[in-house]
């Protein structure tokens, strides 16, 4: 499946084109990486996109090593 999108950094808009399936985090508004390559028409041809996921989340192996040390901050996600 192919896919057309607009990327943004809320100054300058891109086209991207993705050939394949997309993250389950990719969503409108929400950040993502793609890396590619800019063709003769403006497009970048990604040939991979990667969805950011909350800056707060933790791995649960990770969150689980924390808790036993004791030191979880309040705010910490482990995602489930």
């Amino acid at each position: 499946m192919t896919v057309e999108f607009d990327l943004t950094d809320n100054e300058s808009v891109v086209k991207v084109k993705y050939t394949g399936i997309l993250p389950d985090l990719f969503r409108e508004v929400e950040g993502i990486v793609a890396n590619g390559r800019l063709d003769g028409n403006g497009f970048v041809i990604a040939r991979e996109v990667l969805a950011e996921h909350d800056e707060n989340y933790m791995p649960p192996e990770v969150m689980e090593a924390m808790k036993k040390s004791g030191k979880v901050m309040p705010g910490m996600s482990n995602g489930i």
